[in-house]
């Protein structure tokens, strides 16, 4: 039998760092990976047949669990027809349709191949619809690797240690102006000096790059408020909380509605999707209706399609949602309960079916703010608060001062245990419904350990 180490040592040979995406590595974890062989529901297994409870769901498109068989029997029925076609295809107008009934700002979208690829996109039509050069983003939020986003970015780039990369111009990075997160005077203050000469706002109305921070009371509302006065186009970029937070997302769940909306992962069902889409008289300016110009060789794959269909059928299920957010709700106070008995500091936040972990150095029951965060109540959701003095990370700052060696711990003795968590202090966690209630127990029996190795 070949080993998680030795596919490892192979793979590093020929691939940079042996992945093709950097979290995968494990190095923010100080270990190596292991190397899956299968997923079925909540669960997968690696070379080795170990099996491992997984909250990482290919970072966030298995919200219904792994290799469901509805999604994957689509694909197979879309697949005996062939792989793509370089032409049209039924499924393209049914899935654009789907997405249009539950995210009701986008009136007209356009399918590409990755998140990364559905933000880049956003962006230059932000750009071109305005006539104006320069945008906001936020600390620690991802939008994928374009060059205009890997500026104080989140996600990988914050694991690694390399907010800033190597290869971006300095030109592009001179026209991205970064704010801090859920700083509502700091927004005013950049819109009061400049918000007319601004394409954009992009913002991940929940963040889920470094680790999972939900907005302060009033601060999306601000942002529109602004762009709206100000005439800047204001990007909600769903790629990950797009059906996960709620149905309709978080625009749904905050009632919110920006110009243009990113989506990705969910509706691929695990194939490589991605889109963008909002107002129609924005959208009327993508080539070829208009003179900005976008193009994919595989965009609106056929195969991708249909798997992101049934994804869709799956989730419109009456109080999916719901049951969701309930699931995630019993992990994390659990967890809590753990980190409690134990006398670690800790705490998590959630959102939907995204949960975070954070291990806070010094006293937990100030936190490393003043501020508590509003307990989600989305749809049907009448949730208590996870714990009733548990601090609440709610910026960038907050997440960066976490105490990475206490998760390195946490992280190392749970997959010992057979429960994955996402390999970095800066990723989000995903709940799937096909986690069931023994699941839970498990990891949190796993936590409990855990939490000793963290206490030493």
């Amino acid at each position: 039998m070949t080993s998680n180490h030795e596919l490892f040592q192979r793979a590093q040979r020929i691939l940079p760092g042996g992945v093709d995406s950097p979290v995968r590595a494990f190095k923010s974890v100080d270990g190596e990976p292991f190397i899956a062989a299968r997923a079925d529901g909540s669960y997968l297994w690696d070379v080795e047949g170990k099996r491992y409870i997984d909250y990482v769901g290919s970072w966030g498109p298995m919200i219904a669990g792994h290799n469901h068989p509805r999604v994957r029997e689509a694909v197979e029925r879309a697949a005996r027809d062939g792989l793509s076609f370089g032409t049209p295809c039924a499924a393209e107008a049914e899935l654009a349709e789907a997405i249009r009934a539950l995210v009701p700002s986008m009136e007209m979208l356009r399918f590409v191949n990755s998140g990364t690829e559905a933000t880049m996109s956003a962006l230059r039509l932000a750009r071109g619809a305005t006539g104006r050069e320069r945008f906001v983003k936020f600390e620690g939020c991802y939008h994928g690797h374009g060059d205009s986003f890997l500026v104080k970015a989140g996600s990988g780039a914050l694991t690694l240690g390399v907010p800033d990369s190597p290869g971006v111009p300095k030109a592009l990075a001179d026209l991205t102006l970064t704010l801090p997160y859920n700083d509502i005077d700091a927004v005013r203050r950049l819109f009061d000096e400049m918000g007319k000469t601004l394409a954009c706002v992009i913002v991940e109305p929940v963040a889920g790059n470094m680790n999972c921070v939900p907005p302060r009371p009033g601060f999306l509302q601000t942002l529109r408020d602004l762009c709206t006065r100000d005439g800047a186009l204001l990007i909600f970029d769903e790629v990950m909380t797009g059906f996960r937070v709620a149905l309709g997302g978080a625009q749904q769940l905050y009632g919110i509605h920006p110009d243009l909306t990113t989506l990705g992962k969910i509706i691929g069902g695990g194939m490589p999707v991605g889109a963008y889409g909002g107002r129609r008289d924005l959208m009327e300016q993508v080539a070829p209706s208009g003179p900005i110009y976008q193009a994919g060789t595989l965009s609106g794959n056929p195969v991708a399609m249909a798997a992101g269909l049934a994804m869709l059928e799956l989730v419109r299920e009456p109080g999916f949602h719901t049951r969701l957010s309930l699931k995630t709700q019993a992990l994390c106070d659990g967890l809590i309960a753990c980190a409690e008995e134990a006398g670690v500091p800790f705490s998590a936040n959630r959102a939907g079916g995204m949960f975070g972990v954070f291990f806070h150095e010094g006293d937990p029951s100030s936190g490393p703010s003043g501020h508590l965060l509003p307990v989600d109540r989305g749809e049907g959701n009448t949730e208590r608060p996870a714990a009733a003095n548990a601090p609440r990370v709610e910026s960038f700052a907050q997440a960066v001062a976490c105490d990475r060696q206490a998760f390195r711990r946490f992280f190392h003795a749970t997959l010992d245990a057979g429960v994955y968590f996402a390999p970095s202090a800066f990723e989000a966690g995903f709940m799937s419904m096909a986690h069931t209630e023994q699941d839970i127990a498990d990891t949190l029996e796993a936590a409990r350990k855990a939490f000793a190795a963290v206490r030493g």
